[in-house]
């Protein structure tokens, strides 16, 4: 689970339940409930991934430098972590970028593969539930 410095975790919005393509992402307090868990798949861990090689690992983060992975709920859909615009939505895997992120060693940030200038942020500056990508800040809200 990842933890931001307010204490909250990435989470599809709404009812548990609701795990259908376009289910919103935002952030919840820590429940550790269902809706609260994904998997990062690492690329080269990926049938026919083009991408084998590893990156370092980043000690502090549990993160690899610089591989695309992707993220899966662990709801029974099992469903992957999609970028529309810049909102976040769960969705079936289609292999698109828009499924693809990277941890970003400088920045210390999740970014698109489709957009690599975006990282992931909580709108409003971590005052609603809402997740969304922006403009790397390098603060996790």
């Amino acid at each position: 689970m990842l933890v931001n410095e307010k204490g909250k975790v990435m989470a599809i919005l709404g009812n548990q339940r609701q795990e259908y393509n376009n289910a919103a992402i935002g952030v919840k307090p820590k429940t550790g409930k269902e809706e609260q868990l994904f998997k990062m798949i690492y690329a080269d861990e990926i049938p026919g991934s083009m991408f084998a090689k590893k990156g370092e690992l980043n000690e502090d983060f549990g993160l690899l430098i610089g591989i695309p992975f992707t993220v899966q709920t662990t709801l029974p859909s099992g469903r992957y972590l999609d970028l529309v615009g810049r909102n976040m939505l769960i969705k079936t895997r289609n292999g698109l970028k828009s499924q693809e992120w990277f941890f970003d060693g400088r920045t210390k940030t999740i970014k698109s593969m489709r957009t690599k200038s975006y990282s992931w942020n909580i709108q409003s500056n971590g005052n609603t539930n809402n997740m969304e990508v922006y403009n790397t800040y390098s603060r996790w809200f």
